[in-house]
């Protein structure tokens, strides 16, 4: 899950340090001293401590005793059967003591195997021969070739070696090699950063990234690193990683309210909390809308589903479908009926039946279509829902950002729910979306299964980019 910005991150703190330790090495100020190199990844990854076993009770460690006693009498036993079996064995081979003539024939057979090994051996000297041979005309044609022109110090060039050395590389990031340090002081200047953050935007562009954000970080990311000083190659790691991950936070920190809150807060008012679906044909919308009505009927909450899109047959079947697999009432009328006359029912059977919450279909559309708009405006009108919940699909990238600006323009949105997000490699709608409409990702998609959503947490979102694996990938909702 982003791999892509993982990897754009790592390389940026790996090109700024190549940048200052061959800075250093033209001048005369870089040296080699024991230590650790920590990896881009191990910065911010906390240790687990062991933990003590505080709950061993007395009659445990008396039965651990009675073990131990146990096992000690096991092996004096094993002992003496041991050595009876041996004394047995003695005897069998006293009865069964070869003749002369076998002896003699056993001889010949084990000699005639010696030649046989000695033939091999010999086999096996002219290869390692030949071996050595065929080495040192390697060597000598490699004596005979122009020396590549060096770019880097012999020290830098041995420390890129320990890193591509995974077996050199412990878990918890550090790379056996030694570390480099500064024999004065190094302060990183905006020419050491220029260009590298210059091919860190294009990247973040080419990953999907809106041009908005992919500015926004990079000069956050400048204003965090110039001025620094700097004593050792890690420190330049270490700063680049939280300089990154700061200007990340900032943008994917939107403040909002979670939809089990406002659900609650409507509750203690005697009313439902309405929520209105939005989005393009294609993105998962009424899937989605089945995800959520199973998840808050396992938070013991009672939703029902309005199929408001009414245009096709088709749409009207799929949303009924998933309302029974979930086991949730469906208010729905006859294709080509008003979408927004399904939706004031739905809303109407709520507070009769003392439902918490409504989730309105509406019939996907492109954002350019301004008929079909006008009509989902309409139905806004008439149900009056506390959000309106645009459902975008993460691997589409800008084309998400964009679709989630025009729909925002349109009818004013609350909020993002972004699908397949397990699937999403390069992360730029996932790192876009809510900076670009300034509006909260509320859920992510993640998965085909009912119970593939989350509830987007922004600390969690900042774990999945800034480390190396996808752990938790998928929270316990229940």
């Amino acid at each position: 899950m982003f791999e892509s910005l993982k990897k754009k991150f790592s390389r940026t703190s790996e090109k700024l340090e190549e940048e200052l330790i061959e800075e250093a090495e033209a001048e005369d100020n870089l040296q080699e001293e024991s230590g650790s190199r920590f990896s881009f990844f191990s910065f911010g990854k906390k240790k687990e401590e062991p933990k003590e076993d505080e709950n061993l009770l007395p009659e445990a460690e008396e039965s651990a005793e009675e073990v131990v006693e146990e096992t000690k009498e096991e092996k004096k036993s094993r002992f003496w059967n041991r050595s009876d079996d041996e004394e047995e064995t003695s005897e069998d081979e006293e009865a069964d003591e070869e003749s002369p003539e076998e002896k003699k024939s056993h001889f010949w057979s084990r000699n005639k195997d010696e030649e046989e090994t000695s033939e091999d051996e010999e086999v096996e000297e002219e290869k390692k021969s030949r071996f050595w041979n065929r080495s040192g005309d390697e060597e000598e044609a490699f004596d005979d070739e122009e020396a590549e022109e060096e770019k880097k110090s012999h020290f830098w060039s041995r420390n890129k070696d320990n890193d591509e050395t995974t077996e050199d590389v412990s878990a918890d990031g550090e790379a056996k090699g030694g570390i480099f340090s500064f024999v004065r002081e190094k302060t990183i200047q905006e020419k050491h950063v220029e260009d590298i953050l210059f091919e860190l935007e294009m990247e973040l562009l080419q990953g999907d990234v809106a041009m908005e954000v992919a500015t926004e970080v990079v000069e956050s990311v400048k204003n965090d690193l110039v001025g620094k000083k700097i004593k050792r190659s890690n420190d330049i790691t270490e700063y680049t990683f939280y300089a990154l991950q700061d200007a990340v936070k900032k943008i994917i920190s939107i403040e909002g309210k979670s939809m089990t809150e406002m659900i609650e807060e409507k509750k203690s008012q005697g009313e439902p909390l309405v929520v209105m679906f939005v989005g393009i044909n294609g993105t998962g919308k009424t899937t989605t809308i089945g995800k959520l009505a199973n998840y808050y009927l396992k938070k013991g909450y009672t939703p029902v589903i309005a199929a408001s899109d009414t245009f096709r047959a088709g749409a009207i079947e799929q949303v009924t479908h998933h309302a029974d697999n979930v086991g949730v009432k469906i208010i729905k009328h006859q294709k080509g009926s008003d979408p927004a006359a399904v939706a004031f029912d739905a809303v109407e059977h709520a507070r009769a039946q003392g439902k918490e919450l409504v989730l309105i279909d509406t019939a996907g559309r492109m954002q350019t279509n301004t008929n079909l708009m006008d009509e989902m405006k309409k139905i806004k009108r008439v149900s009056k829902p506390d959000l309106v919940i645009f459902v975008g699909d993460a691997i589409t990238g800008n084309d998400a950002t964009e679709q989630a600006r025009k729909f925002n323009e349109a009818i004013d949105i609350d909020g993002v729910i972004l699908t397949k997000a397990d699937a999403d490699s390069k992360g730029g709608a996932s790192l876009s979306i809510g900076y670009v409409i300034q509006k909260p990702i509320m859920f992510l998609g993640v998965g085909q299964g009912y119970d593939d959503i989350m509830e987007y947490d922004s600390e969690w979102m900042l774990n999945q980019l800034f480390s190396e694996d996808d752990e938790g990938l998928v929270e316990d909702e229940a």
